[in-house]
Parts: structure tokens; C-alpha cells; sequence
């Protein structure tokens, strides 16, 4: 999930009722007050709340066979940039939405996951549907579908029961879900069948149906360290920067670190320096571009030299200024500077 919430005094509490508007005469406020009372939940014109209806979040419901892919059809949206509620009780999904709609546009799409963990709650469903048509709000429902025999296979492929097989086998939990979810089914407005699909190929039918005409980005975090400090555990890809001079012994550099202009200046005034951050640079591109195609959406690029404190801030900072140039949404890290 994303970070996004407004000031406590704007969160409506749970189940409880808007304040009248004391410009309303008596008799409205008390249908509404009785109403709500009563658990109803009072939509005024084609505004949620008194939000207007600019406001209100796009929303996606996700549901749909267990093993068929939900939790990867989520990821694919979380990585567009969508806000992901995973195993949200039906009930609350109007609230969620609300409270989307007075994030002042920080919150403008909600995907929420529902499946049968939350099988106390699904009867609540439809009620939950038919409240979110009443206040316009635009809603979307994915369903993933998947063969009995494929979905067996997974199971069993990851030894874990079906969460609705009980003491029977994993067919009778999966003909038991079959049958909660068949009404659902029959209301979605996508249904993909994952049978034959492996996950980059689901990747692919989610970002055709929810990107837009806009290539989905790839985010790339380019992190700084010394090798001396141990490899970082999350990298994908590593450069070598040892095989440049080290400024540690000029002793008018060794006090500073790459992200001064002399010292970098030192180091890409270095045989091979530019050659490198050149190279490199387009063997980024090729990999950018298979990385999409494969799904994956988020790279780190670890640029190491001895002590993490002169030659790889230096690479890294151009580094990230050559992918930002190109379009990728690059964040630097320096994980070892100042450790000396």
C-alpha cells in the first residue's frame, strides 16, 4: 500500500452516520438520521459524502479462483501505480473508497483483493456493489479463472491445502469455491483463464487491459557500497569500480567523498571512466527493455568500489543522471558513505 491519509478530523469513523447539514430542514435530517440508524448508507445527488464526484477513485476488484493468479494480477496493478488493499472485507469497501476520495487526488485508483479468506464477509458483496453504483462510483471487477486440473497442480506443486477443502481433497475445495464465487463470476467485467498462462503472461494481460497506450515504467534504485561492507542482498545487477584509481590516496581527496566535484572530476578523468558509464548506460537500456517484457518492474544497480566512499558515488550519481535523461523513475542510494 501507498502512504496516503488526511488529518483524523476528516476520517469518517466506521459506521457511523454523517452530521446533518443544519441547512437541511428537519424532516430530511431525521429520514437520513433514521436511516442511517438502521445501517443504511444515505448517498445525496451524485456526490459520496458531500465529495464531489471528480473525487471518487477509480476501483478494481480483484477475485476470483485460488491458485489462478490473484495475488500476481494485484502486484501487476500495485506496480502501475494503483493503491492494493489485499483481503479487504466486501463491508468495508465503500469506506475504503471514501476515504480514497479525500486523499485530495493522492488516491485516484483502488484495486482491493476479494477472496474466501474473507468468506464470513462476501455475503456482504453485492450489498457493497450495489452502494458503490448508487454514488457513480467506477468500478471494475477482474475475475481469474483456471482449470481444475491446473489449479490441482499448483496446489499440489506448493504442498498447501485449498483454504476450502477442509478434511475432503483439494477437488472438493476447489468445487466448493467454484460455487460461492459463480454469481461473482458471471457479474465481472474481465475474466482471464490462467490455465496455460505463466505469470509474465498474466503480467502482460493485466498491463494490456490497465496501463493505458503508456509503456508500464520501470523504477530503477542505483545504490552506492563498499565491498569491504559486504554485497547488497537486494541487488540484481553489480559493477566493479576497483578497476579505476582510488582517490583515498590523494590526500587532498581522501577527506571528501564522489559527490564532490573534484573528486568526481578525478574519477572520470580516469582511463576507461567514461568508456565505462557509456557501456554500461546501453547495457542498461537492453536489459530495461527485456525487464519489461518480462514483467518486471522495479531494479537495483549496485556500483561497488573499495570503501563505498569516492569512485562509486561518483559512477552512481552519473549513472542515475543518464537513466533519469531516458525516462527511468531513478532514486540513488548511498548505502556506505560516511561509514569511514
Amino acid at each position: 500500500m501507498t502512504e496516503h491519509d488526511q488529518h483524523a478530523e476528516e476520517r469518517p469513523a466506521l459506521n457511523q452516520p454523517d452530521r446533518p447539514d443544519p441547512r437541511e430542514s428537519g424532516e430530511e435530517q431525521g429520514r437520513q438520521q433514521a436511516a442511517q440508524d438502521n445501517g443504511a448508507q444515505v448517498s445525496t445527488g451524485s456526490e459520496t459524502a458531500g465529495i464531489p464526484e471528480a473525487a471518487i477513485p477509480e476501483l478494481v476488484i480483484i477475485s476470483g479462483m485460488s491458485g489462478a493468479g490473484r495475488s500476481t494480477a494485484a502486484k501487476c496493478l500495485e506496480d502501475l501505480g494503483w493503491f492494493v488493499v489485499d483481503n479487504l472485507p466486501p463491508a468495508l469497501i465503500p469506506t475504503m473508497v471514501e476515504l480514497g476520495a479525500r486523499s485530495q487526488g493522492n488516491v485516484a485508483r483502488i484495486a482491493v483483493v476479494v477472496d474466501v479468506r474473507g468468506r464470513r464477509f462476501f455475503d456482504n458483496l453485492r450489498e457493497s456493489l450495489a452502494d458503490l453504483e448508487a454514488k457513480n462510483v467506477t468500478r471494475r471487477i477482474v475475475f481469474l479463472e483456471s482449470s481444475d486440473e491446473a489449479l490441482v497442480r499448483r496446489f499440489e506443486s506448493v504442498r498447501r491445502p485449498h483454504p476450502l477443502q477442509g478434511d475432503g481433497r483439494i477437488v472438493d475445495g476447489i468445487a466448493a469455491e467454484r460455487e460461492l464465487l459463480r454469481e461473482l463470476r458471471g457479474d465481472a467485467d474481465l475474466v482471464i483463464d490462467t490455465s496455460s498462462l505463466n505469470v509474465h503472461e498474466l503480467r502482460a494481460k493485466m498491463d494490456a487491459q490497465f496501463a493505458g497506450e503508456e509503456e508500464p515504467e520501470l523504477r530503477a534504485t542505483v545504490m552506492s557500497f563498499g565491498f569491504k561492507y559486504g554485497l547488497p542482498v537486494d541487488a540484481d545487477l553489480v559493477a566493479d569500480m576497483r578497476f579505476l584509481p582510488n582517490p583515498h590516496w590523494v590526500p587532498e581527496l581522501r577527506p571528501y567523498t564522489g559527490l564532490n566535484e573534484e573528486v568526481a572530476a578525478y574519477v572520470f578523468n580516469q582511463p576507461g571512466a567514461k568508456e565505462f558509464l557509456d557501456r554500461y548506460a546501453e547495457l542498461l537500456r537492453l536489459i530495461a527493455a527485456g525487464y519489461r517484457r518480462e514483467g518486471k518492474r522495479y531494479v537495483t544497480i549496485a556500483i561497488g568500489c573499495t570503501g563505498g566512499k569516492h569512485r562509486s558515488v561518483a559512477m552512481s550519481e552519473k549513472l542515475a543522471a543518464r537513466l533519469a535523461a531516458e525516462g527511468v523513475e531513478t532514486v540513488v542510494v548511498h548505502r556506505d558513505m560516511g561509514r569511514e
